[in-house]
């Protein structure tokens, strides 16, 4: 058998966060999670618990955004413009 790019996931405090998904990717990660808990003998483990795993694989294997952090330069969030007739409080 192939081994899974992620390892046993860590018991971490979690920050909770809303996102839809589309069903199909859904369906993938729910055999995703049966497929990583068979292969680390920690059981099945829910979608929810894979997503921070594998953002955080995928960003650690970025070279772009790797290059943007040694720099410094991190994308910018962008931030609604006020009216120019609202003044700053």
């Amino acid at each position: 058998m192939a081994k899974l790019k992620l390892g046993t996931i860590p018991d971490d405090k979690p920050v909770k966060l809303t996102v839809e998904l589309p069903a199909a990717i859904h369906r993938d990660l729910v055999a995703y999670g049966n497929a990583l808990g068979r292969e680390t003998g920690q059981g099945a483990v829910e979608p929810a618990k894979l997503i921070g795993p594998m953002l955080a694989r995928f960003m650690a294997t970025d070279r772009a955004f790797a290059k943007l952090r040694r720099v410094g330069a991190t994308p910018q969030r962008a931030v609604p413009e006020r009216p120019s007739s609202e003044k700053p409080a």
